[in-house]
């Protein structure tokens, strides 16, 4: 199973912006999808967006279309969320994750999982 790592998380004021990183190792070509997660306390995790690894298909959640972007190096083997314009509500603990499906990566049923790198957005 391919082993992911999160970093990049932190303070930011709203409106401010952050960028994730996944550094990824022991990937094979069956794990052809990525993604991030979030959970806020007290809440259950929740899908965030998605990217195939040769980055021809994209799809994000509604609630951050338009501020995050997801994004992948192939030569470094790293995905990355790039957020914009960040709100209190998108304080959470996010998650890399990895699938053989895009679809099961998009429905949380995956196979790989981050340990998750905390996100905190003051107002």
């Amino acid at each position: 199973q391919v082993q992911l790592v999160e970093s990049g998380g932190g303070l930011v004021q709203a409106g401010g912006s952050l960028r994730l990183s996944c550094a990824t190792s022991g990937r094979t070509s069956s794990d052809h999808a990525m993604g991030w997660f979030r959970q806020a306390p007290g809440k259950e995790r929740r899908f965030v967006a998605a990217i195939t690894w040769n980055g021809d298909r994209i799809y994000y959640a509604d609630a951050v279309k338009g501020r995050f972007t997801i994004s992948r190096d192939k030569a470094k083997n790293t995905v990355y969320l790039q957020m914009n314009s960040l709100k209190p509500g998108d304080t959470a603990v996010y998650y890399c994750a990895a699938d053989n499906l895009f679809l099961n990566l998009v429905r949380g049923d995956v196979g790989s999982w981050g340990q998750g790198t905390q996100v905190t957005v003051s107002s």
